[in-house]
C-alpha cells in the first residue's frame, strides 16, 4: 500500500484529554442550544407542513413576500433566500396537529391546500388576468403540453423544440423574456405561436412538498430508531469480532460522531431531513470502518508486544495505520468537497453531512475511540482479556 510517511512517532495518546475536552465541549454546547434555544431544526419531512420553492422573474424582497402571506394568515412562515439576487426563495409553512383532529386524510389534504394557497397569493395580477384569458404559464408546462402547442406549426420537430425549451427552463428556473427563447434558435413563427397560447408568469414553482404533522412524527420516530438500531448492531458485531472493550469504545465513538455532527447542525441554518438521516447512517458505517482498522492493529500488536506499555503500544498502532487513515479519508473528502460545491441544492445537505461526518469520524477514530479503549484498560486491567 502507498505510504505517505515511512515512519512516524507521534504520541497521540498524550493529547487524549485535549481531544476529549474539545469534542465534548462542542457537544455540550450543541445540546444546550438544541434543548433550550431550539437550535436543531427539523425539516418538513419530520415536522410536517409544506415546503415551496419559487423563483421570480424579477427581484422581490422578503418583506413583500411576507406581507402577501400575511393576507392569508401565514405571515409567520419561514422564508429562506437562495442566492443573492432576491429572486429565489424557500417558503416553509406548518400546520398544527390540533387543527386536524388527528385525521391522517385531513392532514394530507390540508397541507396540500396550504401549499396551493401560498403559490396563489404570490401570483401577480397579470398572472391571474392571463389565466382568465385561457393562457398557460410556459414556466410550468411539461414537455408533452409544449409539444401539443407546437405540433400544428412544427409537426415532427415539435417534440425536439419542446425538449429544448424545457431544458433551458430547468437550467434557468424561470423564463424571464421571449428574447431568451429567440436565443435558443426559435423562429418568429414559433415565438408567435407560444405567445398566442402561453404567457410569462411572474414566478415559477421549482418544487413543492407536503407532509402532514402526524406522518412527520412517524418518520422522525422511525429515523431515530434506525440510528439506534445501527449503533446497537455495531456494538454486537464489535463485541463478537473483538472483545467487549472494543465494542463499548466503538459505540461511544459513534455516539460522539452523531452528537458532534448534530451539534454543528444546531449552530447552522441547515435542517434535519430524510437525506440527512441517510447521511448519518452512512457516516456511522464509515467511522466504524476506520476505527476497526486501528483496533485490529492494536489487537495484533498486543499478541506480539506482550510486555510493551499499553499507551506506547496504542501510539505505535495509530502511527502504523496513519497513512491508510489519511489516504482513505482524503480521497473521500475530495469527492465530497466537489459534491458540496457543485452538486446542486438538492443533495447539498446530504453531501455537507457526509463531509462533516468524514472529518469528525477520521478525527474521532484516533482522539476518541483510542482514549476510550485506553481508559477501559486502565480500569479493568489487561488480564481481564485485552491481551487475548
Amino acid at each position: 500500500m502507498v505510504q505517505l510517511f515511512k515512519e512516524t512517532r507521534i504520541p497521540f495518546l498524550k493529547y487524549k484529554y485535549l481531544g476529549l475536552a474539545f469534542s465534548w465541549t462542542i457537544i455540550a454546547a450543541g445540546l444546550v442550544n438544541m434543548f433550550f434555544f431550539g437550535g436543531l431544526k427539523l425539516g418538513v419531512d419530520f415536522s410536517g407542513g409544506t415546503l415551496v420553492r419559487v423563483k421570480f422573474r424579477e427581484p422581490v424582497p422578503i418583506s413583500d413576500i411576507r406581507n402577501r402571506l400575511s393576507e392569508i394568515k401565514l405571515g409567520e412562515s419561514k422564508i429562506q433566500e437562495v442566492g443573492t439576487e432576491n429572486r429565489e426563495y424557500i417558503i416553509r409553512t406548518t400546520l398544527s396537529k390540533a387543527s386536524l383532529a388527528n385525521a391522517e386524510a385531513a392532514e394530507v389534504e390540508a397541507t396540500e391546500i396550504m401549499a396551493n394557497r401560498v403559490i396563489d397569493i404570490l401570483l401577480s395580477d397579470e398572472d391571474r388576468k392571463a389565466a382568465e384569458e385561457g393562457l398557460q404559464d410556459i414556466s410550468s408546462l411539461d414537455e408533452k403540453s409544449l409539444t401539443f402547442i407546437l405540433e400544428p406549426l412544427l409537426l415532427e420537430e415539435a417534440a425536439a423544440v419542446a425538449g429544448k425549451i424545457l431544458e433551458f427552463r430547468v437550467e434557468r428556473g424561470v423564463i424571464r423574456s421571449w428574447d431568451e427563447l429567440q436565443g435558443l434558435g426559435l423562429g418568429p413563427d414559433t415565438i408567435a405561436r407560444l405567445k398566442e397560447r402561453c404567457h410569462l408568469a411572474s414566478l415559477a414553482v421549482l418544487s413543492k412538498e407536503s407532509v402532514g404533522p402526524i406522518a412527520g412524527d412517524y418518520l422522525w420516530n422511525r429515523a431515530r430508531l434506525a440510528i439506534i438500531y445501527a449503533l446497537l448492531g455495531i456494538l454486537v458485531y464489535m463485541a463478537v469480532r473483538f472483545k467487549l472493550a472494543y465494542g463499548v469504545s466503538a459505540l461511544l465513538t459513534l455516539f460522539h460522531d452523531v452528537l458532534f455532527t448534530l451539534s454543528v447542525f444546531s449552530f447552522t441554518s441547515r435542517e434535519i431531513n430524510l437525506p440527512v438521516i441517510a447521511a448519518f447512517l452512512t457516516l456511522v458505517g464509515y467511522s466504524i470502518n476506520d476505527t476497526i482498522v486501528i483496533f485490529d492493529r492494536i489487537r495484533d500488536n498486543l499478541k506480539i508486544l506482550r510486555k510493551a506499555d499499553f499507551e506506547d503500544l496504542m501510539n505505535l498502532s495509530i502511527n502504523q495505520t496513519l497513512s491508510r487513515t489519511i489516504i482513505t479519508g482524503g480521497t473521500t473528502l475530495l469527492s465530497l468537497v466537489v459534491l458540496v460545491l457543485f452538486g446542486g441544492q438538492v443533495i447539498n445537505d446530504f453531501a455537507f453531512t457526509l463531509l462533516l461526518g468524514i472529518l469528525v469520524g477520521t478525527y474521532s477514530s484516533i482522539f476518541q475511540s483510542c482514549p476510550f479503549l485506553y481508559f477501559w484498560w486502565k480500569i479493568f486491567k489487561p488480564k481481564k482479556g485485552m491481551r487475548k
